[in-house]
């Protein structure tokens, strides 16, 4: 009887982690430029992390329950992965099961900031962690380039739309 039990726990574990939360896309800038350049009715929102980064890790999960909260909204939230396209395996697709992050989370598949940073917006310094909302139909964007909670997602939020 033990055994069954046993398989039967392995199996839902294994199911449980194969719908975790993993890197949707790895990205170049263009390409994530051209996926959140739309005129439609959606806030988008970029946040800007890395694995080694500890404010970001400390903010990642104010960020997924902000996407959670506005899920059945016009909000797509997305977290951007700024560690190396190597790390891909080892280190962010088992930091995102292990935290069971709901979020898209794509990797940004640059190595020289210089290349990016001012794309994304002027106001960018380039560190992290970093939030961007944009919503293009109307033109109006919000930045911030520090650890954020609540109060301040729902109030740039507002400041967008």
């Amino acid at each position: 009887m033990s055994t069954r039990i046993n398989i039967l726990f392995s199996i839902l574990l294994a199911v449980c982690f194969a719908h975790s939360q993993r890197v949707s896309a790895v990205y170049k800038i263009g390409d994530l430029l051209k996926r959140i350049d739309q005129t439609n009715d959606t806030v988008y929102v970029l946040n800007f992390w890395a694995t080694w980064c500890l404010p970001c890790i400390k903010e990642l999960p104010e960020i997924d329950s902000f996407a959670v909260r506005h899920k059945n909204e016009k909000v797509k939230v997305i977290m951007v992965s700024l560690d190396f396209k190597e790390e891909l395996e080892k280190k962010v697709n088992p930091f995102l099961v292990k935290n069971n992050y709901k979020a898209e989370c794509v990797l940004l598949d640059e190595i020289n900031g210089n290349d990016f940073i001012d794309k994304i917006d002027k106001r960018w310094t380039g560190s992290i962690p970093a939030t961007y909302f944009t919503f293009n139909k109307r033109r109006k964007t919000a930045f911030i380039e520090k650890k954020i909670g609540k109060t301040e997602l729902e109030a740039m939020l507002l400041e967008t739309k």
